[in-house]
C-alpha cells in the first residue's frame, strides 16, 4: 500500500486532483455537523441574494433558499449517488464479464449477445427510457445509470478473463480439483480486481455527470431535494439575470469531475504492474544520453567498438550502475561471445549500442560506441534510425513478441526492408522467400503467407534472423536468440548463423548463457559480472584454462557427458544489487580467493596479449576447466 501511494504521489496531477478530492468527500460527511441554514427553507423575500450576502456566504435561489446550504447537502448526494452506481455496475458487469470469459461456448455466446444489445442504444437514451419506465427519482435515476454502464464493464473483464481462462495456473487449478467456482474467486477474481479498479477511477466522474443530466431533466432528486444537476436545472431560468445560481453548483461538478479523472490516471498508471518501476511517460525513441566527455575514437581494432560505455536507470532515488564501464571490439567476420549469470548487464550493453534502453528510467552516463569509425551514442535520431535494421541488426530472445501478431511474416519482411530503401511489391516477396530459403525455411514460398503463430519457437526465430538480414548488415546483435528452443533446433539455429557469419562475413555479437554455444560459435568471449568484463580473450584459451574465478565457477556449473562422476559445482551466494555495488571487486563475497586487497578499490582489466583479466589473484593456468 505504502509503494502504491509512494508511485501515485509521483503523479502531480493525481496528486493534486486526490488531494481536491479528499477534500470534497471530507466537507460532505460533515455536512450533517456543520452549521448551515435549512436547504429546503424558502424566503422569497430575500430570492437571488447575490454572493457574500450577510447571512448567505453564495447568495440564494429563485426561492430564497442558500446556496450554500444547498451546495453541500447537493454535493453529499450526487457522490452517494455517483459511488453508489459505479460500484453497482462494476460489480454486475465485471460478474457478468467473468461468467462469460470463464465459460466461454453457448455461455459466452448467450451472454455478451445481450450485452450487445444493450450497446445497440445510445446510452442516454437507453438511461432515459429506464427512468421513464420506473418512474422520475433519484434512485430510478442511479439503477439507470447502473444499468447503462453495465455493458462496458461486462466487455472490459469478459476480454481480460478470456485471457486468463487458458493460462497454466488456471489449468493447474482444475487438475488440483477445485470447482469452478472456487477458481473463480481464487485465480480468476485477484486478477481482474486491478482492471475492475481501475475502470471505476477512470468512469466515476461520468456517472457523476450521467446522474446530474438526469436531474437536469428533472428525472432525478424531486423537489424539495437537491443534488447537483437539479439545482442546475432549476437556475437556468435565471441564468442571465443571476448567473450565480448556475454557476455555484456547475462549479462543483467541474470540480468533483476533474479530480476524479486526475485521480483515475493516477490510479490507472500506479496499478500498471508494467509503469511500477517508475517509467510513467512514454519511452523516448532513442536512450537518452547524459555523459560529461566522449571517448576518443579507439585505434581501429574493430568494425564495431564499445569504450567505456556506463548506462544506469534512474528509478525514483535510486540509481542502478546495470553497465560500469565496458570494452569490446567485434571484427569483420568475427563472433564475439558475451556471457554471465542473469543481471549481469549483457542485453542492456548490447540494447545501449542501439539507443534501444527504454528512457525514462535508462541513460547512458559514459562511453563510447564506434561503428565504423562514427560514435553511435547521442548520435542524432535520424542518423540512429538509417543504421538500425540497415548497418547493425538485432535478433531478439523471444520471437513471438518481436513478430507481429496480426502481419503475415512476408509482410514483416518486406517492411523491414522497406524501412531502408525503396522495393516494389514483387521485388519485395522474392527478396522475403530469398530470406526465408537463406535461413533454411522448408517451402519458403508458402511459409511466406504464414502468421507468426503458425510457426513453431525454431521457425520464429529463423524468421528473426531472416529479418535482421533484410538489408545485409555488417553488425548483428544476437540476444540469446536459442534461449527458449530446444536443443537440436539450438544447434540448427547455431549453424545457420555460422554459415551466414562465414559466407557474408557477418561481425556477430552473441549474448548467452551457455558456455556450449561458445565454444561451437565464438572465436572470442568477454565474461561480464555486475556490468563489467571480468574476462575477455580467444574461446579456445578461456575454455582451457580461465583465469578469473567466477570464470572458473561459471564453466564448472556445466555438466559434462562422457567424463565419469563430477561434482557439478553451484556458485555461492547471489550477485550484488547494481544500486549497492561494493567498492572493491564486485565477486569478492561469493570468491574463494578473495584477500583484503580486493575489497580496497576497483580493479583493473589487465591485458595480457590476447588476454584480459580482472582480477589481482588469478586462477592459476595449470587448473584447466572446460565445458
Amino acid at each position: 500500500m505504502t509503494a502504491f501511494v509512494a508511485l501515485l504521489a509521483r503523479n502531480r496531477l493525481a496528486l493534486a486532483g486526490g488531494v481536491v478530492l479528499v477534500c470534497v468527500v471530507l466537507l460532505a460527511l460533515a455536512v450533517p455537523v456543520l452549521p448551515l441554514a435549512d436547504p429546503d427553507v424558502t424566503n422569497t423575500a430575500q430570492r437571488f441574494q447575490p454572493p457574500l450576502s450577510p447571512g448567505a456566504l453564495l447568495g440564494t435561489d429563485h426561492l430564497g433558499r442558500d446556496l450554500l446550504s444547498r451546495l453541500l447537502w447537493g454535493t453529499r448526494l450526487s457522490l452517494a449517488v455517483g459511488f453508489a452506481a459505479a460500484i453497482a455496475a462494476a460489480t454486475i458487469g465485471a460478474a457478468i464479464g467473468i461468467v462469460a470469459g470463464f465459460y466461454g461456448g453457448r455461455t459466452d455466446n448467450i451472454i455478451m449477445r445481450g450485452v450487445d444489445m444493450l450497446m445497440a442504444f445510445p446510452y442516454i437514451l437507453l438511461a432515459l427510457a429506464i427512468v421513464a419506465a420506473l418512474g422520475p427519482g433519484l434512485f430510478n435515476a442511479l439503477i439507470a445509470v447502473a444499468a447503462v454502464n453495465v455493458p462496458f464493464f461486462a466487455r472490459n473483464i469478459r476480454g481480460i478473463t478470456v485471457g486468463i481462462a487458458h493460462k497454466e495456473f488456471v489449468d493447474a487449478a482444475r487438475l488440483a480439483g477445485l470447482s469452478n467456482r472456487r477458481i473463480i474467486l481464487s485465480e480468476i477474481l485477484p486478477n481482474v480486481i486491478p482492471v475492475i479498479v481501475i475502470a471505476m477511477s477512470t468512469t466515476i466522474g461520468w456517472m457523476i455527470l450521467e446522474t446530474a443530466g438526469l436531474s437536469f431533466l428533472g428525472l432525478g432528486s424531486q423537489p424539495p431535494q437537491a443534488d447537483l444537476g437539479s439545482m442546475l436545472g432549476e437556475a437556468r431560468s435565471a441564468l442571465i439575470t443571476n448567473p450565480h445560481t448556475s454557476i455555484v453548483p456547475g462549479v462543483m461538478i467541474l470540480i468533483i469531475v476533474m479530480s476524479i479523472n486526475l485521480l483515475g490516471d493516477g490510479v490507472r498508471d500506479a496499478l500498471d504492474p508494467r509503469l511500477k518501476s517508475g517509467a510513467l511517460s512514454r519511452p523516448m525513441a532513442a536512450t537518452r544520453v547524459d555523459r560529461a566527455q566522449t571517448p576518443p575514437p579507439p585505434s581501429g581494432a574493430g568494425l564495431l567498438e564499445v569504450a567505456a560505455l556506463e548506462t544506469q536507470f534512474h528509478v525514483r532515488n535510486r540509481v542502478y550502475r546495470a553497465v560500469g564501464g565496458v570494452d569490446l571490439h567485434v571484427r569483420k567476420g568475427e563472433c564475439l561471445g558475451i556471457i554471465g549469470e542473469s543481471g549481469s548487464g549483457k542485453s542492456v550493453t548490447a540494447l545501449s549500442i542501439m539507443g534501444l534502453v527504454a528512457s525514462p528510467p535508462g541513460v547512458i552516463t559514459g562511453g563510447a560506441a564506434y561503428y565504423d569509425g562514427h560514435d553511435l551514442i547521442g548520435a542524432p535520431y535520424g542518423r540512429l534510425r538509417d543504421i538500425r535494421g540497415r548497418s547493425v541488426s538485432y535478433i531478439f530472445q523471444d520471437p513471438l513478441s518481436t513478430l507481429h501478431p496480426l502481419y503475415r511474416v512476408g509482410d514483416q519482411l518486406i517492411e523491414a526492408i522497406r524501412a531502408h530503401r525503396p522495393i516494389g511489391r514483387a521485388a519485395g516477396r522474392a527478396k522475403a522467400v530469398e530470406l526465408l530459403r537463406a535461413v533454411r525455411i522448408p517451402n519458403p514460398e508458402k511459409r511466406i503467407t504464414d502468421f507468426p503463430h503458425e510457426m513453431s519457437g525454431g521457425m520464429r526465430q529463423r524468421v528473426g534472423i531472416a529479418m535482421a538480414l533484410a538489408n545485409d548488415p555488417d553488425v548483428i546483435i544476437a540476444d540469446e536468440p536459442t534461449t527458449a528452443l530446444d536443443v537440436t533446433v539450438q544447434a540448427q539455429v547455431l549453424t545457420i548463423l555460422d554459415d551466414l557469419r562465414r559466407s557474408r562475413g557477418l561481425a556477430i555479437i552473441f549474448i548467452t548463457h551457455d558456455f556450449g554455444v561458445v565454444a561451437q560459435l565464438c572465436d572470442r568471449v568477454g565474461v561480464m559480472y555486475a556490468g563489467r568484463i571480468v574476462e575477455e580473450g580467444l574461446t579456445s584459451d578461456i575454455l582451457r584454462a580461465p583465469r578469473h574465478p567466477y570464470t572458473a565457477r561459471l564453466m564448472a556449473c556445466v555438466p559434462e557427458l562422457g567424463a565419469g562422476k563430477r561434482r557439478l559445482e553451484a556458485i555461492p551466494g547471489l550477485p550484488p544489487v547494481v544500486d549497492n555495488l561494493p567498492q572493491g571487486c564486485a565477486f569478492a563475497d561469493r570468491c574463494q580467493q578473495v584477500q583484503a586487497a580486493c575489497r580496497r578499490a576497483g580493479i583493473p582489466l589487465e591485458r595480457h596479449g590476447t588476454h584480459a583479466v580482472r582480477c589481482l589473484y588469478p586462477v592459476p593456468q595449470s587448473q584447466e576447466a572446460t565445458p
